[in-house]
């Protein structure tokens, strides 16, 4: 199956605003196409993460408060319901299989085992929404916190005991989040203001040398990921697009989609290579390769 999509990809023509390599045993490189159909999730669909299986999963599946699982092109169904009065936002995976949820209307982060066990892994009632969460390779998890009223927003820590720390208050609206390969680098994005922040990270976890990592002009920010050399992905929500951005902050490619509205943003495939993108308004999920792995990926 997967050869067929690659030589349907190859007849599609190349690849775009791109430079990248590739040869004929791989797909063509950033080319979009759809995965899910329109009106499969609802326009709360978010997420994604591929566990070491290879399954996409993503929230607010058919309705709010529940998590879909894709097992392939438009092979969708009902993983799980969530406990009522929850809602599920970003989804990242740990090295033990164990899924985290950012349970924006419960004010928690949400553990999943892989038999679909569900606990509050940490609550902290002074968040105003854990949006989108990134985890350490030692299982560390970061947690943006936007306010939209106010355009503000925060970064919690959460540490594998569940116990929750403040690390940033006074940014903008902290939305995509993410971490690079070494672990030494914290990457947090502001979708009202259209900038993207990096920090240093130290052993413990915590947060120093805050510097402005990329300024945008104009539409927002939403889900982020880094591939396996460093790269960060980044949707653009509302210019219909995901960017690729080097370590050192230069734009390398721009990917078109079909829809305007990318929410996040998750590696899977065979190699590690197939980026999906949750889209808001379609209630869909789009797809598309890219030349190097996910970091997600290497973790497995």
């Amino acid at each position: 199956m997967q050869k067929f999509f690659w030589v349907m990809l190859t007849l599609l023509g190349g690849c775009q605003n791109s430079t990248a390599h590739f040869n004929a045993n791989n797909p063509v490189i950033f080319q979009a196409m759809d995965w899910v159909a329109d009106g499969t999730f609802t326009e709360g669909v978010e997420g994604p993460a591929v566990d070491s299986h290879g399954a996409l999963y993503a929230v607010n599946y058919g309705q709010q408060g529940t998590i879909g699982v894709v097992q392939g092109k438009n092979n969708t169904k009902l993983w799980l319901t969530l406990p009522e009065g929850s809602v599920g936002n970003g989804i990242r995976f740990n090295q033990h299989g164990d899924m985290f949820v950012a349970d924006y209307t419960g004010h928690n982060i949400l553990k999943i085992t892989p038999q679909g066990a569900v606990s509050v892994h940490a609550h902290e009632p002074l968040m105003n929404q854990p949006n989108d969460i990134a985890i350490r390779d030692d299982g560390m998890i970061y947690a943006s916190d936007p306010n939209w009223s106010t355009g503000r927003g925060q970064i919690w820590r959460i540490a594998t005991d569940g116990t929750v720390s403040l690390l940033q208050a006074e940014m903008g609206t902290s939305n995509g989040i993410e971490v690079s390969p070494d672990n030494l680098t914290l990457y947090v994005n502001e979708s009202k203001q259209q900038k993207i922040w990096a920090f240093t990270l130290n052993e413990q976890g915590d947060v120093s040398d805050k510097r402005l990592f990329y300024q945008f002009t104009k539409h927002g920010l939403d889900g982020m990921r880094t591939d396996s050399q460093g790269n960060l992905y980044v949707a653009r929500y509302g210019a219909g697009e995901v960017v690729v951005l080097s370590p050192s902050g230069s734009l390398l490619h721009t990917v078109r989609l079909k829809g305007k509205y990318p929410t996040n943003i998750a590696f899977g495939g065979v190699q590690g290579t197939q980026v999906f993108v949750t889209m808001q308004k379609r209630g869909a999920i789009e797809s598309f390769y890219s030349e190097y792995a996910g970091r997600a990926h290497t973790l497995h």
